[in-house]
């Protein structure tokens, strides 16, 4: 089940509390107290892959599989595409789409239990596969209709942040309308924009150390979130993350089959899409050399 969301103040205040007076916090959730555990925890030194966990919806509960299949071989392409090999990617799904899989792109069996919203129980399995395997590194949650800039993983491990990434710019891409806008945190020049983190769910790289029941803790308790509490629990971790300028993901919008519409929203960011639209030829062009695949989306 998914948590609680947490009041604005206490976003605050909590990780100020955290760090200089941790006795006096209560209340807190399993996910909120794992974060609190993991500021004894190692540090990531080194990071030496990325692995997408990818939550993908079930057959059963979708109108058009084949069409979401689609949508997800356009992001395994972006992640085939990447300028930098070391990443793998788990997809977690009570079916199997017929993909390219490997020792690189792995298939996660899924048992539904109820008709009841799965995606926050989907990413707990994969955490829990995640931090079974490999050396450390990140582990970044990923939508299955989302696409990865080709340098992603490249920059990652090249900066290599000990304490995580979050996306604060990216794209927004209106499949249905053929439109893209990028999302930025808001500014005086534009104060209804709205950082990318916010909006999109393949928005953090959290610090993975498999075998460390502290950062495995910490993920299972991030993933039951929203991802807008994201960038909350890793301050409250004591590792805040490192904020990504550039746009690394575009967030593929307004198909019919992603998880926002299932649960009714997508209307915000289709007004933010048409608020912040980008009509730059030379812009444009960059998008489309970045990201093929949303040229011609689910092709």
């Amino acid at each position: 089940m998914q948590r609680k969301t947490v009041s604005q103040w206490q976003r605050v205040l909590r990780p100020a509390l955290a760090r200089l007076a941790p006795d006096l916090l209560s209340d807190l959730d399993s996910a909120e107290a794992a974060a609190l555990a993991l500021r004894a925890a190692p540090r990531l030194e080194a990071p030496a892959r990325v692995t997408f966990v990818i939550p993908l919806v079930g057959r059963a509960v979708i109108a058009d599989w084949e069409q979401v299949v689609a949508r997800l071989r356009d992001t395994v392409e972006s992640l085939l595409h990447q300028s930098d090999p070391r990443w793998q990617a788990i997809i977690c799904c009570e079916d199997t789409p017929d993909l390219p899989w490997s020792d690189q792109l792995r298939h996660l069996p899924y048992i539904k239990h109820d008709d009841g919203f799965d995606k926050w129980d989907k990413l707990r399995h994969l955490v829990d596969a995640a931090c079974a395997r490999g050396g450390p590194g990140y582990l970044m949650p990923f939508d299955a209709d989302d696409l990865a800039h080709p340098d992603l993983v490249r920059d990652m491990l090249r900066g290599a942040s000990p304490t995580g990434y979050l996306m604060t710019s990216g794209y927004l891409y209106d499949v249905s309308g053929r439109r893209l806008a990028r999302a930025e945190p808001r500014s005086l020049r534009r104060p209804r924009q709205k950082a990318f983190w916010k909006l999109c769910g393949s928005c953090a790289a959290f610090p993975l150390l498999p075998g460390d029941p502290l950062h495995a803790a910490f993920l299972q308790g991030a993933v039951s979130y929203e991802h807008r509490m994201f960038e909350y629990l890793a301050r409250l971790s004591g590792r805040p993350l490192a904020p990504e300028a550039e746009p690394r993901v575009t967030y593929m919008t307004n198909h019919g089959n992603n998880f926002s519409k299932l649960r009714g929203r997508g209307d915000f960011k289709s007004r933010l899409i048409s608020r912040y639209e980008i009509t730059d030829t030379a812009a444009l062009d960059r998008f489309a050399a970045a990201f093929p695949m949303a040229a011609d989306p689910g092709s």
